[in-house]
């Protein structure tokens, strides 16, 4: 084939090469760039017989043949590369593992999220791969479901913050940035709106529910610049989303205006015949699939001859197929792939793959991520060192030598503490071991490595969380992707516990690290409780007994519930699978290295009964508690402690009187009461007081981290444009009602620590 094809000339605009290269293909080469295929068993038929335009889930030696076969093919179109790279280079040995897309929302700062993923994708771009399935903005509703760990949260606006800076993050300073990776919105919508938790279930949400809070965070990255969409597993009032029109088409595509591309999740287009059974064979459903909208089929190998045989039998238009080709082109010619097919590069993976820059950007994410919940004053353990060497050295003069027992199943146990989607979390099989152990810190290193000199560290396990049996139903789902093993909770262990009291006995402080697994965690795993299962409770419960100084540290997906062993403790520090320097953030911490700042994203559930839980919900029920329990989050939306005291004051709303075009403008005054330096994230909340709707009765619009010195105060400014004072009406419109309203501001989403100021928008 001549270089001078006009597709392949890059002096032509990407239209151009677009059209001329749409107009050679044959139709089965159409049909083979709409599928991206699971390169796990191979990539020759994927690319000589299949034509496939992306793969994914392919090692890093599969990665290279395809690219070598794709140079032997009669258009020698470049593949697609993706994978799931969702706080980290997810399947790279040696590549790093963050604090998981929850862990990341504990630190409230969009700033460094942005900076998690320009490194990640720095990372990804080295080894081929050109496109990631992140971020995710599915809403945390229900603390069940299984993927609560990939959300940033509970709050619409929150969510919109961090994932805008994650897509900055990844696709740079535009997509001719050979380091800038695709970013991926993921699931729209709805997708985590579960009935009882169970994923992919079917998401009983109406139109106005959409538009009111899942759309939002959708709709900014969008028009933000957000390349791709991934669509949910879910159906709504009945139809699934991989072929919802409105959705797609008319709000997406239409209102929004959006030009990008749409892949669908795993086999959507092929579960609607095998599962939801909307459609009697793959023609149907390839057939549907693409009028709806959709360019990218996600390992459905059977809509490559599904969508032949509904343009065959005039079911399918094949300039329709056109339509979603053309769009997959235009990714990849403005990628550059044609020119550089960014193949993987050894010497650039040698400099920057778990570079010491982004390991040091790992712990600052570790760090940050990390809530402090409860404290008696325990922490920091003997008084702390205080910032910094000198106060660590001061301290190692002062106290007198201690021992620390940390205990429990995830005190050490390193792969746990990286979550859901990294190297032994079982999408991926050429990392069976999972990442790198001496990449890891688990508490345990944490404390031995960072405790002052002389002090001593011991340990004990305490306890087994769970063991895995088969599914009776058989190995795999019919689509032929395995079935998840069934968790089977271990029991207490006298031996276990009685190893442990003993050296709970002869410590100072215990720290008992506790939590959730893997097999608790993901796509397919929801979990009937939240409790913590195994040995867990008997060996807290048995710890509290000893009456020694107890600090539980949770490292798990999501939020759990816990004890009263727990909630009596001195201390509880949660950790939302913390990445590989987790523990030794959770050490620092402890150990007084560096100060508490994370604040929850998410609220914790007293019982699992009580869900959902999440701060804003819609004013009206009778009563405020069921018969037999609350219904009071343990811990709400925004909170966390410090090692110091915030004082907030004098709310005062500037212009009380205002126009729908305005900007309200407030001030409020915060004051460090205490003897620490503390990073204070100052939160905005709005209450509409009537409303022609029924309405949350506040919801987050801005908020501001500052940093005090002890005894330092500082007027805090804040700017909220009236328009973002907003709910979507009976008809379905977003609009700002006059009248009443207040503005709340403090520490957290709990009504006694806010304080209050009103103002009123005019008509």
């Amino acid at each position: 084939m001549g270089s001078s094809l006009p597709y392949l000339d890059p002096a032509l605009s990407v239209p151009e090469r677009v059209a001329d290269l749409t107009g050679r293909m044959t139709l089965p080469e159409k049909v083979g760039q709409m599928l991206q295929l699971n390169a796990k068993d191979g990539v020759r038929h994927l690319i000589e017989d299949m034509h496939a335009g992306s793969i994914l889930h392919a090692s890093p030696d599969r990665v290279l043949e395809a690219a070598a076969l794709t140079e032997r093919t009669r258009l020698r179109i470049p593949l697609l590369v993706a994978e799931d790279c969702i706080h980290g280079h997810s399947f790279w040995e040696g590549a790093t593992i963050y604090p998981t897309q929850l862990g990341m929302a504990a630190t409230w700062d969009p700033a460094l999220v942005e900076r998690i993923a320009r490194a990640t994708a720095v990372e990804v771009a080295a080894t081929g791969v050109h496109w990631t399935f992140s971020p995710v903005l599915c809403i945390t509703r229900d603390l069940r479901w299984g993927r609560v760990s990939e959300t940033f949260g509970e709050d619409p606006f929150l969510i919109g913050e961090l994932a805008s800076a994650m897509v900055r993050g990844y696709q740079g300073d535009g997509l001719d940035d050979p380091t800038a990776v695709l970013a991926c919105a993921k699931h729209f919508a709805g997708y985590s709106e579960t009935q009882g938790g169970r994923d992919a279930s079917e998401a009983d949400i109406s139109r106005r529910k959409l538009r009111s809070w899942f759309l939002p965070p959708f709709e900014r990255v969008a028009r933000e610049g957000c390349r791709t969409f991934m669509l949910g597993y879910q159906s709504m009032d009945g139809v699934p989303i991989t072929v919802n029109s409105w959705l797609l088409n008319e709000v997406l595509r239409g209102e929004w205006g959006y030009t990008g591309t749409l892949v669908t999740d795993w086999d959507n287009v092929g579960r609607m015949v095998w599962e939801q059974r909307v459609y009697a064979d793959h023609a149907q459903a390839a057939a549907a699939a693409v009028r709806a909208g959709n360019d990218m089929v996600m390992t459905t190998p059977d809509f490559f001859g599904g969508a032949q045989e509904a343009v065959a039998g005039g079911m399918l238009d094949e300039a329709e197929i056109d339509a979603a080709v053309r769009r997959i082109l235009t990714l990849k010619f403005e990628l550059g792939l044609f020119e550089n097919p960014r193949h993987p590069d050894r010497d650039r993976q040698a400099a920057v793959i778990g570079s010491a820059g982004h390991a040091g950007l790992n712990l600052e994410a570790a760090r940050r991520s990390l809530v402090l919940l409860t404290n008696d004053g325990t922490l920091p353990l003997a008084g702390g060192f205080g910032a910094g060497t000198d106060g660590r050295a001061l301290a190692d003069a002062c106290a007198a030598p201690r021992t620390v027992a940390v205990i429990g199943p995830n005190a050490d146990d390193a792969q746990t503490q990286l979550g859901d989607w990294a190297g032994s979390s079982g999408q991926a099989d050429w990392l069976p071991n999972g990442h790198p152990r001496d990449m890891i810190r688990t508490v345990l290193d944490g404390f031995r490595e960072h405790v002052p000199d002389g002090w001593t560290v011991t340990h004990a396990r305490g306890a087994d969380i769970l063991t895995v049996g088969p599914d009776p139903r058989g190995p795999f789902f019919p689509d032929g992707q395995p079935r998840p093993e069934i968790v089977i909770p271990a029991e207490p262990s006298e031996a276990l516990i009685g190893e442990a009291v003993a050296a709970a006995r002869d410590a100072d402080y215990v720290v008992a690290v506790v939590g959730d697994r893997i097999e608790l965690v993901g796509e397919g795993r929801s979990t009937a409780t939240l409790e913590l299962i195994g040995g867990q409770v008997a060996l807290l419960d048995a710890l509290a007994a000893t009456g020694k100084p107890l600090v539980v540290v949770v490292i798990s997906s999501k939020p759990l519930v816990l004890p009263p062993s727990a909630h009596n403790a001195s201390a509880i520090v949660h950790a939302f699978n913390p990445g590989m320097l987790g523990g030794r953030a959770v050490a620092e911490l402890a150990l007084g290295l560096v100060e508490p700042s994370g604040r929850l994203p998410v609220s914790f559930a007293r019982h699992s009964g009580q869900q959902p839980t999440y701060y804003n919900q819609v004013r009206g029920q009778h009563g405020s508690r069921y018969a037999d329990l609350t219904q009071s989050p343990a811990f709400v939306f925004g909170e966390g402690l410090s090692y110091t005291t915030v004082v907030y004051t004098e709310l005062e709303v500037l212009t009380e009187v205002l126009g729908a075009g305005d900007t309200l403008r407030a001030r409020v005054l915060v004051r460090n009461t205490g003897d620490r330096p503390v990073r204070e994230t100052v939160q905005a909340y709005v209450s509409d007081t009537v409303t022609s709707v029924t309405w949350a009765e506040k919801e987050l619009k801005a908020y501001r981290q500052v940093t005090l010195e002890p005894g330092e105060s500082r007027e805090v400014a804040i700017e909220l444009p009236v328009a973002d004072c907003s709910l979507v009406d009976a008809g379905g419109n977003r609009v700002v009602e006059p009248g009443a309203f207040e503005l709340l501001v403090g520490p957290s989403s709990r009504d006694e620590a806010l304080l209050r100021a009103a103002f009123t928008v005019k008509g």
